[in-house]
């Protein structure tokens, strides 16, 4: 197309669009945009819940976007939905980079703002930001940073404290950022079984099956390193303080945890990455704002589970949508900006 626009790997009306980012000691970098937009409205039928709305999406920690059942929910309700395969993951990824690999989680600032300025025209139109797990994280410091560009947060799962707890979090933080500084690069040890991919894939519906790309999401999580990781940390200590976010804040998880150290049923039905009531405690310093929907049964990826758990979380956060539209929240402003510059660690 010449407006830059392909068809993407996942078929008909999703595309993709590559957004350059310049260079590194890697080479080329590059963000990937994902859309998939509403059908057009006939003049006979009545106006859809967010006409007005426009997503955006963010993967979690050894992923990519590959839902498209998480983006027809928000087409069908008419808002238009993007999805961003960050820098040196997924579609984004190139050779001899290191995968996911970002020494300080503003660095995404420049991929977020060049995903917001290819939507096309967004006079008018309120952003709703959706994150999963290590997304949601960056998600919330950014919509912190720009908070006249964000009418709404949506997360799922969202990695706001360490798997060992806050008090963990502040001893080890020293040692990592001592070791980022010095060997950025030092791989950091993490388990992964491969359980989680093997929960999801029990808890998948045969009718309605996920395709997904080993090569850009395996099934044991790619390898962390200790420049990442003290990103992430401080980021878990910027929402330990208290983010002030304005706008309303959605928060989707599971109702339990449950440690992935052998392999059990129980891993079908719970949170195996995070410690979810941390998450819960954490989740309400993001704003003043925050409606926490715990979900018996979920997974980690709230998407992804058994189908009668996913009907249920598409329920709930069709609820919290539905309250969201008769806010009648304004339309936020310009929002794209000028670029700047784990028990697993997975998510």
């Amino acid at each position: 197309m010449s407006d830059g626009w392909l068809t993407d790997v996942l078929g008909e009306g999703f595309e993709q669009l590559t957004l350059p980012l310049g260079t590194d000691d890697e080479g080329e970098v590059v963000a990937t945009l994902v859309r998939h937009l509403p059908s057009r409205r006939r003049f006979w039928q009545r106006r859809r819940l967010l006409e007005d709305v426009d997503v955006l999406y963010v993967h979690g920690w050894s992923d990519y976007f590959f839902q498209r059942r998480l983006a027809r929910f928000w087409a069908e309700r008419g808002a238009r939905f993007f999805a961003l395969d960050l820098r040196k993951y997924g579609r984004s990824l190139r050779p001899g980079q290191t995968p996911g690999y970002v020494a300080d989680l503003a660095t995404y600032d420049a991929d977020i703002a060049a995903a917001l300025a290819a939507r096309g025209d967004a006079q008018g139109r309120r952003l709703v930001l959706l994150g999963h797990s290590t997304g949601g994280l960056v998600l919330s410091l950014w919509a912190a940073r720009h908070p006249d560009a964000v009418a709404a947060l949506v997360l799922n799962s969202p990695w706001l404290e360490f798997q060992l707890s806050a008090v963990a979090r502040a001893a080890l933080s020293p040692v990592v950022e001592l070791r980022a500084r010095l060997r950025p690069l030092d791989n950091i040890p993490q388990l992964d079984l491969g359980y989680y991919a093997r929960a999801q894939a029990e808890a998948a519906d045969p009718d309605d099956p996920m395709e997904v790309n080993p090569a850009w999401r395996p099934e044991r999580a790619i390898p962390a390193y200790a420049g990442w990781l003290d990103a992430v940390l401080a980021g878990h200590a910027a929402v330990a303080k208290g983010l002030r976010i304005a706008v309303p804040v959605c928060v989707l998880l599971s109702a339990r945890s449950t440690f992935p150290a052998r392999w059990s049923d129980e891993l079908t039905r719970s949170d195996s990455i995070l410690v979810v009531d941390d998450i819960a405690r954490a989740a309400l310093r993001l704003g003043s704002s925050v409606t926490i929907e715990r979900i018996d049964g979920a997974l980690h990826d709230v998407f992804l589970s058994r189908p009668e758990v996913r009907r249920e979380a598409y329920a709930r956060l069709d609820r919290w949508a539905r309250g969201f539209a008769a806010t009648g929240a304004p339309a936020t402003r310009d929002a794209a900006p000028t670029p700047g510059g784990p028990a697993p660690l997975r998510g």
